[in-house]
């Protein structure tokens, strides 16, 4: 290839982890290294010969990792890698790449890969976390897959609309139009005897030459097939495949409870992450985007009723979050032209900590590579109106506080901020530590990533050593604490509208985010979200492998509730809120949360004795 064809490859690689850390020549050695691929969806599986092994970078499209045996192992977009595992290990892997889309793929020899391991310890640490990652990518995988361990619950349609056998088929065509309903289920002293559809109106009475007058119980099918709602989605699937139905009744002790129809199914394959992802990215129409966004709720409903993991929920949700605002970007720079010089777009709180919930503002900014003239910022504040009016529209709505991107005061060069955060870290005043409760959760999320990395770096060398800062956060932690009583008991809140609630928000995940961030600054760790901050603090020995469990535990307990509890706010038709009304929960329930915000008082008088003596 020519200078001319290589270069998108040279600028696609600098800003992708780890090639970003590659010096001039390393960087031209993996460009001259590469081959293009192109897999089109009607090949179904990227040939890849394990005997000659490469790494695979995705460029473009979307794959998925699949063992002989068929079970999911990983799925991948832009930026990503396959191929890695026969580099590393030297084994024949037999696993399958299918594609979903089409796709173009760079192919890195094998020559160039060991190259670059040899001459650049990055490099070669990268890619063996990867691998360790992808091994426990897969067992997560092995044991959950959203589409085919979800339970029948999760789809069915209530409440049932029911109608007794001798009623007429005029009366059941008028109940039809008036519930917009396609079929009706016909009951007998509360119990399922049979089924009557819009098809068997057309096929058995009007086809036939039958009045409306005619009773349902000699026109619906009975007995009619049905299923629990434990059983699982995928056999439903099954069920009305191989018996060529489209509704399909669900039970409970011989009284139905729901209805499954063909409807429910597809709309359910076209909430799955990875599909709702494919869609947006592929969007160029603005209000198209905005939506296929209203569909995010009814994916999250599905995500918890599918019993998933609050974190895995959360990392979900920002998926979709960022894939979302690369879109609005890419739209907005279509709109106004070139950027007139490299930027990075940041998320900030808890799209950074990649644990959004079912209600989120927008808290954003721009980092620009210098700092800018006026017109020059202006083209940015421009671009980031756009953004930021394009995520409130999709429900993110503007943040209260102003921090969003088309605020001046939060778009300014890379030296602004730099100047910023360390007037904060220096001079840590209360103002400067509200700020950093919102600035330090800092994630790059499109653009130039490697100048958010380069930031975020300089932030952490500014307060690893500043003792006094860390005791302000720590002082600052203290200020929300968990609601227990003196004996160790849930204290509700008494005044205003929230009366006999919990905020699980405020009363118990804020204080863990905190907790989790002063251990990330003090040990130096560029991880954002609280999890991942956790195990830092333990690996640099700042926690106790007891202590780091016990609040890791106590933060997925405290954000699994809070989704259960968002998701009953949701079908109920209420306002989707962090606050917990106490008496929806049983004695178990109430013990455990009792247990876990009893964890995030210790930690939090943990972190306060640590780091509080300083001041």
């Amino acid at each position: 290839m020519n200078s001319s064809e290589l270069a998108p490859i040279s600028e696609f690689l600098a800003e992708l982890v780890p090639f970003d850390q590659l010096d001039e020549a390393q960087l031209e050695l993996a460009t001259r290294g590469i081959e293009i691929g192109y897999f089109a969806k009607s090949q179904r599986e990227v040939p890849v010969d394990y005997q000659q092994p490469n790494l695979y970078i995705v460029r473009s499209g979307a794959f998925e990792v699949r063992s002989d045996q068929g079970d999911l192992l990983d799925r991948l977009g832009e930026g990503d890698y396959f191929g890695f595992p026969s580099l590393l290990t030297g084994e024949q892997v037999s696993n399958k790449v299918a594609i979903l889309e089409d796709g173009l793929v760079y192919i890195l020899s094998e020559s160039s890969f060991q190259a670059l391991r040899r001459q650049s310890r990055e490099f070669d640490r990268f890619f063996n976390r990867k691998y360790a990652e992808r091994l426990r990518h897969s067992a997560r995988y092995l044991a959950r897959d959203h589409q085919s361990t979800a339970r029948v619950k999760t789809v069915m349609a209530t409440p049932v609309q029911s109608i007794e056998p001798d009623a007429t088929v005029q009366q059941a065509a008028q109940q039809m139009r008036e519930q917009r309903v396609s079929c009706l289920l016909v009951c007998q002293q509360e119990k399922l005897v049979g089924i009557l559809t819009d098809r068997d109106l057309r096929n058995r009475v009007l086809a036939e030459g039958l009045d409306g007058q005619v009773t349902i119980g000699s026109m619906m099918t009975q007995p009619p097939l049905s299923v629990t709602s434990t059983t699982l989605v995928f056999e439903a699937m099954m069920v009305m495949s191989r018996h060529n139905i489209h509704h399909l009744p669900v039970v409970s002790e011989g009284r139905p409870v729901g209805v499954v129809t063909s409807t429910d199914l597809i709309r359910m394959q076209r909430s799955d992450p990875l599909h709702l992802i494919g869609e947006l990215e592929r969007q160029t129409d603005r209000e198209e985007l905005i939506k296929l966004a209203s569909r995010f709720p009814e994916l999250l409903q599905s995500l918890i009723q599918a019993d998933a993991r609050a974190e895995e929920i959360g990392r979900v949700l920002t998926q979709l979050t960022d894939t979302l605002t690369r879109r609005l970007l890419a739209m907005a720079q279509a709109q106004l032209g070139p950027a007139p010089m490299p930027w990075c777009w940041l998320a900030f709180g808890s799209q950074a900590r990649m644990d959004q919930a079912g209600k989120s503002d927008q808290d954003n900014g721009l980092l620009l590579a210098k700092v800018p003239t006026e017109e020059q910022r202006q083209y940015f504040l421009d671009m980031a109106k756009l953004v930021c009016d394009g995520l409130n529209d999709a429900g993110y709505i503007h943040c209260p506080g102003g921090i969003m991107a088309m605020n001046p005061k939060w778009c300014l060069g890379f030296d602004e901020w730099r100047d910023r955060f360390e007037r904060w870290t220096r001079q840590p005043e209360p103002k400067a530590v509200m700020h950093a409760t919102i600035f330090f959760d800092m994630r790059p999320v499109a653009g130039n990533l490697n100048l958010g990395t380069q930031l975020q770096q300089q932030v952490l060398r500014q307060c690893q050593d500043n003792q006094i800062f860390l005791a302000m956060l720590a002082a600052d932690a203290r200020h929300n604490s968990p609601p227990l009583g003196f004996f160790r008991q849930l204290v509700v809140e008494r005044n205003g509208e929230h009366r006999k609630v919990l905020d699980l928000k405020h009363k118990g995940l804020a204080i863990i985010n905190d907790i989790g961030r002063i251990y990330a600054l003090a040990c130096g760790s560029s991880a954002v979200s609280t999890p991942k901050r956790i195990q830092a603090a333990l690996k640099a020995g700042l926690l106790s492998r007891k202590d780091a469990l016990n609040l890791a535990d106590a933060l997925e307990f405290i954000a699994h509730l809070r989704l259960q509890n968002q998701g009953r706010q949701y079908e109920q038709g209420s306002e989707v809120s962090n606050w917990l009304a106490t008496g929806q929960l049983s004695g178990l329930v109430r013990h455990q949360l009792k247990q876990a915000f009893t964890m995030v008082a210790r930690s939090q008088d943990g972190v306060a004795m640590k780091y509080g003596r300083s001041l």
